[in-house]
């Protein structure tokens, strides 16, 4: 049976949607900000089953990375949308697979993610739409 995500995960991904939502309200090159996000520790601390930081909410995280890490102001800005889902489907997939974000963004790094992220998210709750109707009637 397909995982289902509890409301704190859905949170959490619903937190770095609106990190990565952020990073556009603050100028930062989107491309310069999702590789250096997904390959911080700011983000490894996410990957743990329990961190503070997973209570802190988008705009502290978003100024512990900004301590943490350079990113770049300006350049390559994706529109809100975008980035939102981006952030959101990075998190639901490490919360689906356990796989850390870091071997996440090898996989799927950014213009691939915006690219795919709504696809991805829509096909995901497809699924999980599915199975609870099977599971529900069955």
């Amino acid at each position: 049976m397909p995982k289902t995500l509890s409301g704190f995960e859905r949170q959490l991904c619903d937190i770095q949607g609106r990190l990565f939502e952020r990073s556009l309200e603050k100028g930062l090159d989107s491309i310069d900000f999702t590789e250096k996000f997904m390959n911080s520790e700011s983000c490894a601390y996410l990957d743990m089953p329990y961190d503070r930081l997973q209570w802190a909410g988008e705009e502290y995280i978003l100024e512990n990375l900004l301590d943490e890490t350079d990113v770049r102001a300006a350049g390559t800005l994706f529109g809100k949308e975008e980035l939102f889902w981006a952030g959101y489907v990075y998190r639901y997939w490490h919360l689906l697979t356990g796989e850390s974000s870091r071997d996440i963004y090898k996989q799927a790094d950014a213009i691939q993610s915006i690219k795919g992220s709504v696809t991805f998210f829509v096909v995901l709750t497809l699924i999980n739409v599915v199975v609870a109707f099977i599971v529900a009637f069955a």
